[in-house]
């Protein structure tokens, strides 16, 4: 978990300033070298080592990868795309439980786990596009007309001379001045309130989510069992979730997942310890609120932040992500004082993140904004307030 920290830092500003599909495959061989390394650690203090640098690694991989496909995908269809591509978490923590019940020799289990990871390394190379929104950002019109027609090709289309001779009129393309990541965050008043904003609901959320999953073993159940349970329920969690919010919007939607799973934590109080199966039943409620609540904010956050600062505020997001997510094993430890002490916190940390949702604009349907200067809106608004232009349904079609 603290590879993961430092990986949403380093990797999320690396991103905005050589581009995603370098850093996510820098960050995709980093994976896979040190994953094979942990398979034959001498010691637990070179395997710590190792799963350390594992950690950053898969942070790169993951925030650069589905940011790529935000990037890439029109107004209509960027939650379907983003979650999509999240439920084969929930597939992967399935395979994964049934993996480890065959395979109880660890070392060979890291190989395992790590060794596929070279045709998806192959793949990425061959197949996985950079971001021609950011190259625009960074005045790199050519190569984003390239990446263009390349993604033209692929889907069957055609794009005219007059439609690329486009980009280069772009406004957004004029005078443009690279970004300068982590500093245009705190520079910015309106980006500076939605980092913090979002950073304390990607805390409570990954507190909640890891707080149940790292406790299979706490319900009473074979944990090769629970954690496929727990997997299960990730997927209508997933799908549930992108249809959702395409009918009532990001905001809302984080809101009622972060209540729902909340209320789920603070209902596991009342369960007395010897209903094993229903504290599971219960568990497994929290846990499918955890996952749309994380299938909704990983939406949400892409499309909140403008293109020159994604991945920087992204990082920042999953940084505080991840401090949840260690603290999350060790609130545990505060049950020696109070059975209920450590489930009250799970619940009662969401249901402060899905009130302050309300200081956070609507997203749906608005178009990706790339530059953090605030524009005025023809009814007098700025970005501060609606930070990309509403898109019309035909202009969603011809996208």
């Amino acid at each position: 978990m603290g590879g993961l920290l430092l990986g949403g830092l380093v990797f999320g500003a690396m991103a905005d300033r050589f581009g995603r599909r370098y850093v996510a495959l820098l960050s995709l061989f980093i994976q896979l070298l040190f994953g094979v390394a942990s398979a034959f650690s001498p010691n637990i203090y070179v395997y710590i080592a190792l799963r350390f640098v594992v950690g950053a690694a898969v942070t790169g991989v993951w925030i650069n990868s589905y940011v790529i496909g935000v990037e890439w995908t029109c107004t209509s269809k960027r939650g379907f795309v983003t979650i999509s591509s999240l439920s084969f978490f929930s597939v992967g923590l399935m395979m994964m439980s049934g993996i480890a019940y065959f395979v109880r020799d660890w070392r060979i289990l890291h190989l395992v786990f790590s060794i596929p990871l070279i045709l998806l390394l192959l793949a990425g190379y061959w197949l996985m596009p950079e971001s021609a929104r950011w190259l625009l950002t960074q005045g790199r019109v050519k190569e984003a007309q390239k990446e263009v027609l390349r993604a033209a090709r692929v889907n069957g289309r055609t794009i005219s001379e007059a439609m690329l001779s486009q980009l280069e009129d772009d406004l957004e393309t004029k005078n443009v001045s690279k970004s300068t990541g982590m500093l245009d965050i705190f520079r910015v008043s309106y980006i500076s309130k939605r980092v913090l904003v979002m950073s304390f609901i990607w805390f409570g959320a990954s507190l909640v989510y890891y707080g149940i999953s790292l406790n299979v073993g706490g319900f009473g159940m074979d944990i090769y069992l629970t954690q496929f349970i727990f997997g299960l329920v990730d997927i209508p969690a997933c799908i549930g979730s992108a249809v959702l919010i395409e009918y009532f919007g990001r905001r809302k939607c984080q809101v009622a997942t972060l209540f729902f799973t909340g209320s789920a934590c603070l209902a596991m109080v009342a369960i007395p310890n010897d209903f094993s199966a229903a504290t599971t039943v219960v568990a497994a409620l929290g846990k499918f609120g955890a996952t749309a609540s994380y299938s909704v904010i990983y939406v949400y956050t892409a499309e909140i932040y403008p293109t020159t600062v994604r991945q920087s505020g992204v990082g920042i997001n999953l940084m505080c992500g991840r401090i949840g997510a260690i603290l999350a094993p060790l609130i545990r430890l505060l049950q020696v004082y109070h059975p209920a002490i450590p489930m009250v916190l799970y619940g009662t940390l969401p249901l402060i993140g899905g009130l302050l949702c309300f200081l956070l604009p609507e997203t749906l349907n608005m178009e990706l904004q790339d530059r953090t200067e605030q524009r005025k809106q023809p009814d007098g608004s700025s970005d501060a307030e609606f930070p990309c232009k509403q898109v019309k349904s035909t202009e969603i079609n011809d996208s």
